[in-house]
């Protein structure tokens, strides 16, 4: 894994793709940050800055996950992986830690953002610390589940851009799920619609809420696509 691990960071670095996701990332936060907070002053609102965030991650998180597999299938090298020593597991796992990586770093350097507030809102006017860093929290969870489900689809392909636009459609019926269940009349539906709905539970993040259900279900989740990417690469194996 520790291998994989140190290739995937190289190639970040290597190519264009870890340089333009760190710079559309940080740039579109940074936006995002000062209509919502900066231009608002004392009105601002922290909660709506992570809540449009997660859906920046709709077009953001597939720039990170698109080529983690379908570049090896794409070059042939993911033949040479699956007879390696290193065990399927490992693979995956290397590829997802490295994307986390960047993720997480990429997010916490934004997180200066947040220097501004302090440093200049008046001391009544200061935003909740512990409300700013469970949304981090929340936000670096459901960043693992898109990554996850990121890997999963690039690993069904071997063209990267086919995996980049499958990434973003199934991330945004995740998103959407939630806010669209009300027009289902069918009750059962509506329930099983609302429970699947990633947005519902990170709404209770902005609101200061730490819901240890919800940090169940984005674990779940992430461990759900990453062993279906295993078992992709299983039936590979064994054709």
């Amino acid at each position: 894994m520790t291998a994989v691990y140190r290739r995937e960071m190289k190639a970040y670095f290597t190519t264009p793709i870890g340089y333009v996701f760190m710079i559309v990332f940080l740039m579109l936060a940074s936006a995002v940050f000062c209509l919502t907070t900066i231009q608002q002053g004392e009105g601002s609102n922290i909660a709506m800055y992570f809540t449009i965030l997660i859906f920046l991650f709709i077009i953001i998180v597939p720039i990170l996950t698109m080529k983690s597999f379908a570049e090896e299938r794409k070059m042939k090298t993911d033949q040479l992986i699956l007879t390696s020593p290193v065990s399927i597991a490992g693979m995956i796992a290397g590829k997802y830690f490295a994307a986390m990586t960047m993720y997480t770093g990429t997010l916490l350097v934004s997180a200066l953002n947040f220097y501004t507030i302090f440093k200049f809102a008046a001391s009544n006017a200061a935003p909740n610390v512990a409300s700013i860093i469970g949304n981090h929290v929340a936000v670096i969870l459901v960043g693992s589940v898109f990554i996850s489900i990121g890997i999963f689809i690039s690993s069904l392909t071997e063209n990267q851009l086919a995996a980049a636009i499958i990434t973003v459609a199934a991330i945004l019926v995740l998103l959407v799920s939630g806010m669209l269940s009300s027009l289902i009349p069918f009750y059962p539906l509506r329930v099983v619609v609302n429970w699947i709905s990633i947005f519902t539970r990170f709404s209770y993040f902005t609101y200061g809420i730490f819901d240890y259900s919800a940090v169940l279900y984005y674990c779940s989740m992430t461990f759900l696509f990453l062993f279906l990417t295993g078992r992709v690469f299983d039936k590979r194996r064994w054709g």
